[in-house]
């Protein structure tokens, strides 16, 4: 069955006796660019990874900076990105499938497990709490450690990494109840973000404040005077999230108009209260470390901080203008979004200002051409959900797949990509590991290629469906109208997915292992100590 729609769906990217709109794409587009970007991909990656031109992380020899670090530490660390890493393979698989069955929508109807609508949600809960979520927290802690001047052979205190392994076997606990929970039709109906039912929400909570307990721990033991600007976004984006999931899960907002005024500040803070400072704040010490200098305004990452606590708690409603919820509330929720401008472009700007005259450094790093992108797309992210807030723009585009579009620009351009930036120009640093440069290289072009026709099919087909509905054609012309656009989500989600196996392959072979053995806690020589 599923071989078949793998051919359906390059028959339809032919457009190979597509009929209606498939047909528009000619002869062969979908093909031509599936192959022609997994053979550029993996051209470019061996290109840019053979020779003398070896691309390596701008700093530091990577073995001379772990050989003092403590191996129960790394291992901690990794022990987070690897169960990350597997939760991002399982689901962009689901991903994968929710595509597929968008272009044939028979695909493995016999299955009630495998139905859109246990599917999707799976789909949405696992790379959001269990890739996202755990990648970002896991490379926190050793940023937090780090810019706390903390000694490197000994970070953790051991009630302090017995709390970091019961947190992360509690929060894998959570997702994959969670997951088996929906899979099995026990799903938090018509609330976005929080599909899981309660019960599996309560070990992530618990999870979560023991990693604050702990964060909060490292900053205060720390061996500077002050708290780096990535201290104050992790610890803040553990506490909040701990205060989301307790609004989210209320009983008592659970129905009318409260439940959607509830939904909205659920969505929206989860991703910009939760997601997005540990994006941030993670970059706010990879990027200065990899290029080895400090960062371009220590006073802009202050106003950032601060104007994105005030203004982006109260934008959730602007997904619900033109609805029941009251008309103070809805305008209230455009004005603060629009105001978002200023904590997105004070960290963007920052960062930008800072890459400003290291082309050649970005060129021979393996790491810092994520960070780029990641950037980037932070600032135009967040622009682009700004202008999605106005009514009259709300109009045309609320409820298509201009949303699903940008939902995924947010989360994989700029947080995922962030991520990977971090993990490829830290994790060698901890463990003492380097990835194979050339995996790294075909990750980081096929995940670009397949995220940006994913984006482009979705916004440019989102867009045509509202205009569609504006002039009053049936739904299901609209459905017919985004079918070729569909077809181009799926070859984006292909690409991705291809990329993240790339991507578990280089974690692999950046774990800790031989070299932890060579280098032992009892053996550790100091070497990095204090090193910041």
């Amino acid at each position: 069955m599923i071989a078949s729609t793998v051919i359906a769906l390059g028959v339809s990217a032919l457009g190979v006796n597509a009929p209606g709109p498939l047909a528009i794409f000619g002869l062969a587009p979908g093909a031509t660019v599936l192959i022609g970007v997994l053979a550029f991909a993996c051209w470019l990656g061996w290109r840019l990874g053979g020779g003398a031109n070896t691309k390596i992380p701008v700093g530091i020899p990577i073995f001379v900076a772990a050989a003092g670090n403590d191996p129960r530490f790394a291992k901690l660390v990794s022990r987070y990105l690897m169960s990350a890493c597997f939760w991002l393979l399982l689901g962009s698989a689901f991903g994968l499938l929710v595509a597929f069955k968008l272009v044939d929508p028979e695909l493995l109807t016999d299955s009630s497990a495998l139905t859109f609508g246990r599917v999707r949600p799976a789909h949405t809960m696992i790379v959001l709490f269990g890739w996202a979520g755990l990648a970002l927290v896991g490379m926190g802690l050793y940023v937090v450690a780090k810019s706390a001047w903390l000694p490197m052979h000994q970070p953790l205190q051991r009630w302090e990494l017995g709390a970091g392994n019961l947190a992360l076997a509690l929060w894998n606990a959570g997702v994959a109840g969670g997951v088996l929970l929906l899979l099995s039709g026990h799903v938090n109906a018509g609330r976005e973000y929080r599909m899981f039912v309660w019960p599996a929400m309560v070990p992530i909570a618990i999870a979560v404040l023991l990693l604050a307990v702990l964060v909060y721990r490292l900053l205060a033991r720390r061996q500077v005077k002050g708290v780096y600007i990535s201290g104050w976004f992790i610890l803040s984006a553990l506490v909040w999230i701990a205060v989301v999931v307790v609004m989210g899960y209320q009983p008592r907002w659970t129905s009318g108009v409260a439940d959607r005024v509830i939904d909205g500040y659920y969505i929206h803070n989860a991703v910009g209260m939760f997601f997005t400072p540990l994006a941030v704040g993670l970059t706010y010490y990879v990027l200065p470390k990899l290029l080895n200098k400090p960062i371009y305004s220590y006073a802009l990452g202050v106003l950032g901080f601060f104007t994105h606590i005030v203004f982006y708690t109260v934008i959730g409603t602007h997904h619900y203008v033109h609805t029941a919820i009251p008309q103070w509330l809805e305008t209230t929720s455009v004005v603060f979004s629009v105001a978002m401008i200023v904590p997105v472009w004070a960290s963007t700007g920052n960062f930008l200002l800072t890459m400003k005259g290291e082309r050649l450094a970005i060129a021979h790093s393996y790491s810092l051409p994520f960070i780029v992108v990641g950037v980037i797309a932070y600032g135009v992210a967040s622009l682009q959900g700004s202008a999605e807030s106005l009514p009259w723009v709300q109009e045309t585009l609320h409820l298509t797949h201009y949303t699903v579009g940008h939902a995924h620009f947010a989360m994989y351009a700029f947080v995922s990509f962030l991520a990977w930036g971090a993990i490829y120009g830290l994790l060698p640093r901890l463990t003492g590991r380097e990835p194979p440069v050339a995996l790294v290289g075909v990750h980081f072009w096929l995940a670009l290629a397949g995220i940006l026709i994913y984006v482009l099919s979705m916004c440019i087909g989102g867009e045509q469906q509202g205009a569609a509905w504006v002039q009053g054609k049936s739904f299901m012309e609209s459905v017919r109208l985004m079918s070729p656009y569909l077809v181009w989500r799926a070859v984006g989600g292909v690409l991705m997915f291809a990329s993240h196996i790339c991507f578990a392959v280089a974690l692999w072979r950046m774990r800790p292992g031989a070299f932890s053995m060579a280098f032992g806690h009892q053996g550790a020589s100091g070497l990095g100590q204090g090193e910041a």
